[in-house]
């Protein structure tokens, strides 16, 4: 089977990589660039774990078609601290505790990065809606709303690029 170029910016950086017809953007990103923080959950689209953003927006990369990339923007958990600085979303999750095994963290927090980006002072229902998405099978939701909100309220310190 013939691959395909594919170019995309990665977390700031450009990145240029074969792919084959009807690979997923998910295995683009762990296989093919290396960076290991969307994880394989489900594989269906169901659990929100390999949620990433392209152009700002949430997209399950289980479900994405890898040349669906091509010239865009994708960001992923990886891309949120700046050097050894924790991105105000990553800091609020460990001070609430919500990360618990932390397999469903890199999908929740590009979820909540989308919602803070295009809505910063959301209510606990906006919240609720944003990561309706994303399984934690901790059962532990509200760590994770609270974190949320508790990084929505620090955003006059922060910011959350």
């Amino acid at each position: 089977m013939a691959k395909k170029p594919l170019h995309f910016h990665l977390n700031g950086a450009e990145k240029a990589v074969f792919v084959e017809d009807g690979q997923n953007l998910l295995d683009v990103l762990r296989r093919g660039v290396g960076d290991l923080t969307p994880k394989y959950g489900c594989g269906q689209g169901t659990c929100g774990t390999c949620t990433v953003l392209i152009d700002g927006d949430p997209h399950l990369s289980c479900l994405t078609l890898a040349e669906n990339a091509e010239g865009r923007t994708v960001t992923t958990t990886a891309g949120l601290a700046t050097g050894n600085q924790l991105h105000p979303l990553q800091a609020a999750f460990m001070e609430n505790f919500a990360a618990q095994c932390g397999y469903c963290t890199p999908g929740m927090l590009m979820a909540a990065k989308s919602l803070l980006d295009k809505n910063p002072s959301p209510s606990r229902q906006d919240v609720v809606e944003a990561i309706s998405g994303n399984i934690c099978r901790c059962t532990g939701y509200e760590p994770i709303i609270n974190a949320i909100l508790d990084a929505a309220k620090s955003r006059g310190a922060h910011s959350y690029g």
